[in-house]
C-alpha cells in the first residue's frame, strides 16, 4: 500500500456537449444533421451496417443502435420501434446495442447527441432515427431490385421480407444486406405517415423486460474487469468545505487496503481488493476537515433567505401581460397565499458508480449515465489525454432522475484510476454519500395572489418565486443578462417546452434569485413541478373562493389543448358525481416538456394520514411511439410526484444534510400506491415528451384533494410535516 498525492479534479459543466476538443483529424461540430451511412468506417463492421442506425445479420436479425439511455423509462423500445417502423422489419428479430460516444466522435457524430434528459429522448430524435430506418429499407429494397433487375419502384419491405410486387419474387434482409451495405445512401428519405404505422405507435412489450427479469443487463454496479480494484470515497460534508487532513497509517495494515487517496481539494478515497475492504477502511480512518462558513447555514437561514425575494424590488421577469400590479390594486377582491417546496435528493436506487481504466495512453470508463458525451468530456478532463483517445461505455441506468446528468462521480473515478494506472478502478458512493451529497431539486418560495372583479371574474394573477437557480449553478450559458429561463418552466409566455396554461388579462410571473450554498440540480420534471403545484393548488383556492366548481372554474379560463387533457381526466374519474365514501378529489393540469397533462386525485384522510386511492392521468404527447409505455411512465411519475408530495425533504444542520439514508428520507411504499389510469390522447400535431410532466400534476392534484376532504390547505412540503392538530 502506498500513499498517493492529491487528485486534481477539473470542473466541467454537466450536461455540456463535446465542444471545442479535437483529437488529430476529427473535432466535434454540434447539430443535427446526420450523414446516413456516409460516414468513414461503415464497412468495416463484421457483419452488414446498412447505415449508423441499422444492423442486418445474415440470419435476419436486426440490430437498432441507440444514442440514448436507458434507465427504466423505455426510450430504447420506443426508439427502436420507430426505426423499425419504417425499416419495415420483422419485430420479433430485432435487437438493440449502444455505441459508444467515442465511436460518435470518430464518426462526425453520426448518431446525434447521446443525451437522455428533458423528457427528450424520443420527442428530440425522433425523426432523424426514423430516417436511419427509411435509409437502411431503401438501400435493402434496392439492392434486392438491383440483383432482380427490377425498378426498386416495384419492390416493397414488410417484415424483413423484400418482395417484387409484379412477379411475387421475395428475398430476406439479411441475404440482401451484405450488397445494400456497399450502395450510397438516399439523399431524399420520405417518412411513412403516422396514420399507416404497424409497429410504431402500438403498445408492444419492451426488449429488456424479460433479460432484466433474469437478471441478464448490464448495470454500472454490475462491471466486473479483469484485476479490478474497489474504491469508497467520502467528500465533505458540508458543501464547499476541503480536506484538511487524514491520518492514512491507521488503515495501513487493513486487510486489502491497497491505496489512500486525496481526491481533489474536498474528498479523500480508499482503494481495496473488495469494495466491502475500502468502505470500512474509510469509516476507520480519521479525516479533518475544513468545513468553512457554510458549516452555520442551515434550513431554517435559508427559509428566511428565500422570504425575503418574496417582496424584493429587483426579479426577473417571466411571463407579462396587460398590468398586473394596477389590477391587483384596484380589485374587488383579492386572495393571497404563500407555498414552498423542499430539497429533495434524487434517490436513484443504483448509487453513484463509474468503473475506470487509465494508462498513459488510454482512458476508458463503464458508467451508467444520461449523457455519455458529458461524461467522455470529462474522462478526457480528468485523464488529461485527448479525447480521441478516450472512451465511455455506457451500461443501463438503475434510475437516472436527472442525477446521472452530473459528472462528479465519472470525474472521480478517472481521477482515482489514474493514481494507479494500468489497474481497472470501481468507485462506488454509499447511499449515504449519494443522498447527502447531491445535486438537488431547487428549493423556493413562492407568492402567488390573484385579484376578482365586480362579477367575479380573474382579472390579474401575480405569481413571485423566491428560490434557486440551477442554470447560475451549472450552465450559466443559459443565463440571459441574469435571468435563468429554466426557472419559468410551465409558465412561459410560448414555447414548446412549457406554456402558461390559463387566459388572463393582466399577468406578471417574476423571479426573485436567491441562491443558498447547496447545489442544484435537474431532478426529475425540474422547475415544473414546484411550478404546478403552486399555480394548481392556488386556482382551486380562487374557484373556492367564489363558490364555483374546480374544474367548471379552470375551464373558463384554460387554453383548449389543456382544458381537453383536463376535461378527459376529470370525465374518467367521474368528476360531479359521487366519490366513494369518505373519499375526496382534486384536480390539476400543467403543462411541461412539451406535452399536455393533467391529473384528478381521490383521497381519504384518518386523522394525520392521507391516502392516495386512485391517480388518472391524461396526456397529450401530440405522438406516442408505444402509448401502452407512455402509461407506464405516468404511473412512475406518480410515484415519484407522490414520494416527493408525502415525504421528501432534505433539512440542513451546520451545513450538512441531515437526511443519509431511506430510513431519514422516505419514498412510498407499494402498499401506499395507489390504482392509475392512464389516457394517451395524442393530436398528432407535435411530438411531446413523456417521462417527466406527469409528475407536476400529482402533487397539486392530491392537495386539492385534501381540501376537498378536510377544508384544510397544505402550502408547505411535504405532508408529513403538517400540523393537523393546530391547523
Amino acid at each position: 500500500m502506498t500513499y498517493m498525492p492529491k487528485i486534481d479534479m477539473p470542473k466541467i459543466n454537466r450536461r455540456s456537449f463535446v465542444v471545442g476538443a479535437a483529437t488529430a483529424g476529427a473535432g466535434l461540430a454540434l447539430g443535427f444533421a446526420l450523414p446516413l451511412g456516409s460516414d468513414s468506417g461503415r464497412a468495416a463492421d463484421a457483419v452488414p451496417e446498412i447505415d449508423a442506425w441499422v444492423v442486418v445479420r445474415p440470419n435476419d436479425t436486426v440490430v437498432i443502435r441507440i444514442a440514448r439511455a436507458e434507465m427504466g423509462q423505455g426510450t430504447m423500445t420506443g426508439l427502436a420501434q420507430l426505426v423499425a417502423e419504417e425499416l419495415g422489419c420483422d419485430w420479433s428479430k430485432v435487437t438493440t446495442e449502444f455505441p459508444t460516444p467515442g465511436q460518435n466522435l470518430a464518426r462526425n457524430r453520426v448518431w446525434g447527441d447521446f443525451i437522455t434528459v428533458g423528457s427528450r429522448g424520443v420527442r428530440l430524435s425522433n425523426e432523424y432515427v426514423r430516417k436511419g430506418g427509411a435509409a437502411a429499407r431503401m438501400m435493402l429494397t434496392q439492392a434486392a431490385a438491383d440483383a432482380w433487375k427490377v425498378p426498386a419502384s416495384e419492390c416493397s419491405a414488410a417484415n424483413s421480407i423484400i418482395t417484387h410486387q409484379p412477379s411475387g419474387r421475395t428475398v430476406s434482409f439479411g441475404k440482401v444486406a451484405e450488397a445494400a451495405a456497399k450502395l450510397e445512401p438516399p439523399k431524399d428519405v420520405p417518412l411513412k405517415d403516422p396514420k399507416d404505422w404497424t409497429i410504431a405507435g402500438k403498445p408492444l412489450k419492451r426488449l429488456d423486460t424479460a433479460d432484466k427479469i433474469v437478471g441478464k443487463p448490464l448495470y454500472g454496479i454490475d462491471v466486473r474487469r479483469p484485476g479490478m480494484l474497489y474504491a469508497a470515497i467520502n467528500a465533505c460534508p458540508v458543501f464547499g468545505g476541503k480536506l484538511k487532513s487524514f491520518d492514512e497509517a491507521k488503515v495501513r495494515g487493513m486487510p486489502g487496503v491497497k491505496h489512500v487517496l486525496q481526491v481533489g481539494d474536498n474528498a479523500v478515497a480508499v482503494v481495496a481488493d473488495s469494495w466491502w475492504r475500502a468502505k470500512k477502511a474509510l469509516e476507520t480512518l480519521p479525516v479533518v476537515w475544513n468545513e468553512g462558513d457554510n458549516a452555520k447555514v442551515s434550513s431554517a437561514s435559508i427559509a428566511q433567505f428565500l422570504a425575503e425575494g418574496l417582496t424584493a424590488e429587483q426579479t426577473f421577469v417571466g411571463n407579462q401581460a396587460g398590468d398586473a400590479k394596477a389590477a391587483l390594486g384596484g380589485a374587488a377582491k383579492l386572495v393571497e397565499a404563500v407555498y414552498s417546496f423542499p430539497y429533495q435528493t434524487h434517490a436513484t436506487m443504483e448509487p453513484m458508480n463509474a468503473t475506470a481504466l487509465y494508462t498513459s495512453e488510454r482512458c476508458e470508463i463503464w458508467a451508467p449515465s444520461q449523457n455519455a458525451e458529458g461524461a467522455l468530456q470529462a474522462v478526457a478532463a480528468a485523464s488529461g489525454l485527448p479525447i480521441g483517445s478516450c472512451d465511455v461505455h455506457n451500461t443501463f441506468l438503475g434510475g437516472g432522475f436527472g442525477r446521472r446528468g452530473e459528472m462528479d462521480y465519472v470525474r472521480q473515478a478517472v481521477a482515482i484510476a489514474k493514481a494507479v494506472p494500468g489497474t481497472p478502478i470501481k468507485l462506488l458512493w454509499t447511499r449515504e454519500e449519494d443522498t447527502t451529497h447531491d445535486a438537488y431539486h431547487p428549493i423556493t418560495q413562492c407568492r402567488m395572489q390573484g385579484a376578482f372583479d365586480a362579477n367575479n371574474t380573474l382579472i390579474a394573477f401575480h405569481m413571485r418565486i423566491s428560490g434557486q437557480s440551477i442554470a447560475a449553478a451549472e450552465l450559466p450559458q443559459l443565463l440571459q443578462n441574469g435571468k435563468d429561463p429554466l426557472v419559468f418552466q410551465g409558465i412561459n409566455p410560448g414555447g414548446a417546452e412549457g406554456v402558461f396554461g390559463y387566459n388572463i388579462p393582466n399577468l406578471l410571473i417574476d423571479h426573485a434569485m436567491r441562491n443558498p450554498p447547496v447545489p442544484p440540480g435537474f431532478w426529475r420534471g425540474v422547475n415544473a413541478n414546484h411550478n404546478a403545484l403552486y399555480i394548481e393548488s392556488f386556482m382551486d383556492e380562487l374557484a373556492h373562493t367564489t363558490g364555483e366548481d374546480p374544474l367548471a372554474f379552470r375551464l373558463k379560463y384554460l387554453k383548449p389543448k389543456q382544458a381537453a387533457v383536463l376535461k378527459a381526466a376529470a370525465d374518467k374519474a367521474g368528476w360531479g358525481s359521487p366519490a366513494p365514501q369518505g373519499h375526496y378529489r382534486g384536480l390539476a393540469a400543467f403543462m411541461a416538456f412539451g406535452s399536455y397533462v393533467a391529473a384528478c386525485a381521490e383521497v381519504s384522510v384518518d386523522g394525520d394520514r392521507v391516502r392516495v386511492h386512485r391517480m388518472v392521468g391524461a396526456t397529450n404527447p401530440g405522438h406516442a411511439a408505444n402509448p401502452e409505455q407512455i402509461a407506464r411512465q405516468v404511473e412512475g411519475s406518480f410515484v415519484y410526484g407522490l414520494s416527493a408530495l408525502l415525504y421528501g425533504e432534505c433539512t440542513l444542520n451546520k451545513g450538512r444534510i441531515e437526511q443519509t439514508n431511506f430510513d431519514t428520507y422516505q419514498v412510498i411504499r407499494i402498499d401506499e400506491m395507489p390504482q392509475v389510469e392512464t389516457i394517451v390522447m395524442p393530436d398528432g400535431e407535435f411530438w411531446g415528451g413523456v417521462g417527466e410532466p406527469t409528475i407536476a400534476a400529482a402533487a397539486p392534484a392530491v392537495l386539492n384533494a385534501v381540501f376537498a376532504a378536510t377544508g384544510k390547505r397544505i402550502r408547505n412540503m411535504p405532508i408529513k410535516n403538517y400540523d393537523w392538530h393546530s391547523a
